[in-house]
């Protein structure tokens, strides 16, 4: 049976599709993420900003076509969020800035259901940016099972009632999104402990493994 003579022709265009996809990949993600993050800033001010701008133009006809195209108002809108975000960063440094945020966290008390949200975030927030005590905050444990490990981050330390062994909150995010994941409770001994930090454990989830240091730990003091 003779070859294929166009085998070479299909063999060279699937390299290069595969090539091009594994080129435009990346890229995809980053437009994804971008896009996202486009959209979620704009649709804050959106409702305001939309009206404001209507009105703009027409007060001067000459430059309707622009204060109604939408490209131009949500760009206007995720600016006046990205403005009201550093406003508010630079307040809260500032003794007026704490005493609005507690008065605010107080009015959030007396709603059940929000200070549950806000009350729990805004602890999450804060443990994430200093140690927890003892341990490390980025480690590895044995999920799903003792010859695997996963990536989690510590967020507490606390006591197993009766004996007083340490136990570790860890939270184990999932890849491409690290939003979403698994909350697991473990002896602080069966921890296998790294000296990364939080953006570069997000990193090695985020990329799937592709992006990460040239060695890691893996087996804990004491085992084989």
């Amino acid at each position: 049976m003779s070859p294929d003579p166009s085998a070479p022709q299909r063999a060279s265009l699937q390299r290069l599709f595969l090539t091009g996809l594994l080129t435009l990949l990346p890229i995809w993600l980053t437009w994804v993420v971008i896009k996202f993050v486009f959209v979620l800033l704009s649709s804050i001010s959106a409702p305001w900003v939309v009206p404001l701008s209507e009105r703009i133009a027409e007060s001067f006809p000459a430059y309707a076509h622009w204060g109604k195209a939408l490209w131009v108002q949500n760009t206007i809108a995720m600016l006046a969020t990205v403005l009201v975000i550093l406003g508010v960063g630079m307040l809260a440094r500032r003794v007026i800035g704490q005493h609005l945020l507690r008065w605010f966290e107080a009015l959030i008390a007396r709603v059940p259901l929000a200070n549950t949200i806000y009350t729990s975030s805004r602890k999450l927030l804060d443990i994430l940016q200093t140690k927890p005590g003892s341990t490390q905050r980025v480690v590895l444990i044995d999920f799903p099972h003792r010859e695997m490990k996963s990536i989690g981050l510590v967020t507490r330390v606390l006591k197993e009632e009766g004996s007083g062994r340490e136990l570790a909150a860890v939270y184990v995010p999932t890849t491409p999104n690290p939003t979403s994941g698994y909350l697991e409770v473990v002896p602080v001994e069966l921890l296998t402990p790294t000296d990364w930090t939080v953006d570069q454990a997000m990193g090695f989830i985020i990329s799937g493994g592709a992006v990460a240091p040239e060695s890691m730990p893996f087996t804990r003091a004491g085992e084989r």
